[in-house]
């Protein structure tokens, strides 16, 4: 993994003591790591920048909410009906386009037209954490056996496409995600990737970006106009986003060819509802499916999160009384490491 010395002591000295966690932890503990239990330390560790102290009080604090939340069951909690998932999907944009071609799968996010509008917060903060859960549980350890190497981390591409001033009626729930992201995924995403960004998308990047750590900062590219040709180097067309294969084609451009990620009815989605459906199933005869929206504890944003949310909103503020330009702000929230 190219770690050094007192790297490779940082993550012996963290697996002697995850070894003497209780049975209840280990069990979610497994489900975490799919077999990788030192790569999963090594991912924490970053977080805390190789503090085992550290490092250890947030898995530890990670399993307690997954087992107080009952995160292990997530894959087996459908949101039904199946119209009110559909909405969810409208309106909290969300995808899988393919891989790329070093096998890492590719997260699409439409940034800017997700309204989040169409159901409570809990069914959204359920979605994207089961979102999550299929990444990690299936998802990769398929790519994994796929590709014949450990693949434990994805691509992020962000459409900004359409993000206003109104995108602040959400930040709250942005950041929370981000948050929880940030507490119990870390380290999961390789690179973001910023697209369909106009011109006065800098002014937020500008204040934004030097609040960023350092690692994450590292990660985040911004390309030029709908960044085909850069993301071509690194993926197949077959694996491009919808909103990146042509200049303005954007998150809203309707798609005939079924290539539109964001869509319910797009391959991963609907693979995503029958997994989760057939999980459900098999579960049934113990507890039977009820309707209604998994309430999982949120936690406290990171003092550094709460910053930026708060520079975010101030910015957006500033801008908004620019003139001419009240209806067309965008901005930036990345979500996590």
């Amino acid at each position: 993994m190219g770690t050094t010395a007192n790297q490779d002591q940082a993550i012996k000295q963290l697996q002697s003591i995850m070894d003497q966690i209780d049975e209840s932890m280990k069990n979610t503990y497994q489900n975490m790591h799919q077999g990788y239990p030192t790569e999963t330390l090594v991912r924490f560790l970053k977080a805390r920048d190789w503090n085992g102290a550290k490092a250890h009080k947030m898995l530890v604090d990670c399993l307690e909410w997954r087992i107080q939340n009952k995160i292990d069951d997530m894959l087996a909690k459908p949101i039904i009906p199946s119209n009110l998932y559909r909405a969810v999907r409208d309106s909290q944009l969300l995808g899988l386009s393919g891989y790329s071609k070093e096998g890492l799968p590719i997260i699409t996010i439409g940034a800017g037209l997700s309204t989040f509008d169409k159901a409570s917060v809990h069914y959204y903060v359920q979605s994207h954490i089961q979102i999550n859960e299929y990444r990690d549980r299936v998802i990769l350890p398929t790519a994994t056996k796929k590709y014949g190497r450990h693949i434990s981390t994805c691509l992020k591409v962000l459409d900004m496409t359409g993000l206003k001033l109104s995108a602040l009626n959400h930040l709250k729930l942005l950041t929370t995600m981000s948050t929880i992201d940030d507490l119990n995924y870390p380290e999961k995403t390789e690179t973001y990737y910023i697209v369909n960004a106009p011109y006065i998308f800098s002014a937020c990047w500008k204040v934004v970006k030097p609040l960023l750590q350092e690692r994450t900062r590292k990660k985040i590219q911004v390309l030029q106009g709908c960044g085909r040709d850069e993301l071509l180097k690194i993926m197949d067309y077959s694996s491009l986003p919808h909103f990146c294969r042509k200049e303005g084609s954007g998150s809203s451009k309707n798609t005939e060819d079924g290539s539109n990620c964001f869509s319910p009815d797009h391959a991963f989605h609907q693979q995503l509802y029958s997994y989760i459906k057939q999980q459900a199933e098999l579960l049934d005869s113990i507890s039977p499916i009820k309707q209604g929206s998994v309430h999982v504890g949120f936690p406290d944003p990171d003092p550094e999160d709460a910053k930026i949310a708060k520079t975010i909103e101030s910015e957006f503020h500033r801008l908004r009384n620019l003139n001419g330009l009240s209806n067309s702000v965008n901005g930036l929230k990345v979500d996590g490491n």
